[in-house]
């Protein structure tokens, strides 16, 4: 499996031969030029990079080559050991260090393995900085430091603590209406680091009744590690035989979050990001009165996600902006409009008044919070929000064929249509809307619909194949 080298980190496959997968030896030369890359903005700091990995079977290994690599660049480390995507972010900033590298594949399956980089703000690379650090390892022009130069290394398994601390303080989440309401809580923690932090914040906010799934965090995945809802009949049938209140599933790095209602059916992906908005934005005016002009009455999420998001904040009078897919993407437009909450449709939420990163633990608090507020079940709650339809699909093409003019000529055929191209093309009806997405390692084009009804977005999606396939004949 060639390496992923893209806006969210460099992944591969464990094992294999050097530049097909993520060996030691593209290890040691990736981490190196990270370290490179630091030097050179930081001149005359001594660096400090925070560290953490999920739970993943191979992620001792790659702790070990990275810990290994930067002290011999003369770089301190400060290891987390095993900690959440979400809780390094926050330890960059609170640590007063200059990046941070997590180790996770995220929701990719076992046998996979990946470097996710941070910047001194505790968030992901931009493509521009990732594009350096990319050139720097391409020249492999590797120095290492003289032993009097090496840097030190020391573990912080604290930190965590302090991330769920921060948690319970936000002012919208709602500690004591938790504990009051008595919820049952099934969590599927996949076996990863999810297992140890969602039951511990359950428990911290007053949920007296939580029943584990996969929670050994041992990082032999019970099932596809991806919250979606064919991966999860487990937890589905365990909600349903201990009649819980809810289920709760996140990815192995714990920056997903989806649900599971009383019913043992999914809440949906796309909606837990616009659930906990309607909770922010039904709150903006009270939760902002102490610090007025620092947010926005505003919300972000990327092309491919729900204009579910968009209906909700132009109910509460305020205003929505979608961004190029990835999360750093959707920080930088969050930061233009001011925006008191964001994320992704696959159940990222980023509320910016913790930090600026997908965190499915500050996503539970709230939302858990939304349900306290409403005192409604979950299914109950769902209806609340706008019916829409989601289908996700691919056009495999031949290697050699021009992508770029393929989505040139849908720009045309539709240029009737409202089209934004800031991220692939996406074309916009009053009533659905079309996304189309080049691949960045694979002749594919991803194409994803939204709809009133899922026949309807599957017409849409199949009238477009068709297009670009008569096109190409």
């Amino acid at each position: 499996m060639p390496l992923i080298k893209s806006i969210s980190g460099i992944r591969g496959t464990v094992g294999g031969l050097p530049g097909d997968n993520l060996t030691p030896l593209d290890t040691v030369r990736f981490v190196s030029a990270y370290a490179v890359y630091l030097k050179v903005l930081n001149p005359s700091s001594k660096i400090k990079v925070i560290l953490g990995r999920d739970g993943r079977v191979s992620g001792r290994m790659y702790r070990d080559l990275v810990v290994g690599t930067l002290m011999s660049q003369g770089v301190d480390i400060i290891d987390l050991e095993m900690a959440t995507t979400p809780t390094v972010e926050m330890a960059v900033t609170s640590l007063s260090a200059q990046g941070g590298i997590i180790l996770t594949a995220s929701h990719n399956p076992g046998g996979w393995n990946a470097l996710k980089l941070l910047d001194a703000a505790g968030e992901f690379l931009t493509a521009t900085d990732g594009q350096k650090v990319l050139e720097l390892a391409e020249r492999n022009d590797l120095n290492f430091t003289t032993e009097d130069k090496l840097g030190t290394y020391e573990v912080n398994q604290n930190f965590a603590t302090e991330h769920l601390e921060a948690i319970l303080k936000l002012s919208l989440v709602n500690k004591e209406g938790i504990a009051a309401r008595n919820f049952k809580v099934v969590v599927d923690g996949i076996n990863s680091v999810g297992g140890i932090m969602v039951p511990q914040l359950l428990k911290l906010l007053g949920v007296s009744q939580v029943i584990e799934l996969n929670c050994e965090s041992n990082g032999k995945f019970a099932h596809k590690p991806e919250p979606l809802d064919e991966n999860l009949g487990d937890i589905k049938a365990l909600v349903i035989k201990e009649q819980a209140d809810l289920g709760i599933i996140v990815d192995p790095d714990v920056d997903r979050l989806a649900f599971i209602d009383e019913n043992g059916v999914m809440f949906g992906e796309e909606y837990t990001l616009v659930a906990v908005a309607d909770y922010v934005l039904q709150n903006f005016e009270k939760n902002n009165a102490a610090q007025p002009g620092k947010y926005e009455k505003a919300t972000s999420s990327n092309l491919s996600s729900s204009r579910a998001l968009r209906d909700i904040t132009e109910t509460y009078g305020g205003h929505y902006e979608a961004a190029a897919v990835g999360e750093v993407n959707v920080v930088a437009k969050m930061r233009e409009l001011k925006a008191v909450i964001g994320g992704e449709g696959n159940g990222g939420i980023i509320y910016p008044e913790l930090h600026c990163g997908r965190d499915a633990l500050v996503g539970i608090a709230l939302f858990l919070s939304a349900l306290v507020s409403n005192g409604q079940t979950m299914s109950e709650y769902k209806k609340k929000f706008p019916e829409y339809f989601m289908v996700k699909d691919r056009l495999d093409l031949t290697p050699g064929l021009d992508i770029p003019g393929l989505l040139n000529m849908v720009k045309e055929v539709y240029s009737q249509e409202v089209i934004t191209d800031i991220d692939g093309v996406k074309i916009d009806w009053a009533d659905s809307w079309v996304h189309l997405r080049a691949s960045n390692t694979e002749p594919i084009i991803r194409i994803y619909a939204e709809a009133k009804t899922l026949e309807i977005a599957a017409l849409k999606v199949k009238e477009i194949k068709d297009k670009i396939l008569a096109y190409i004949k």
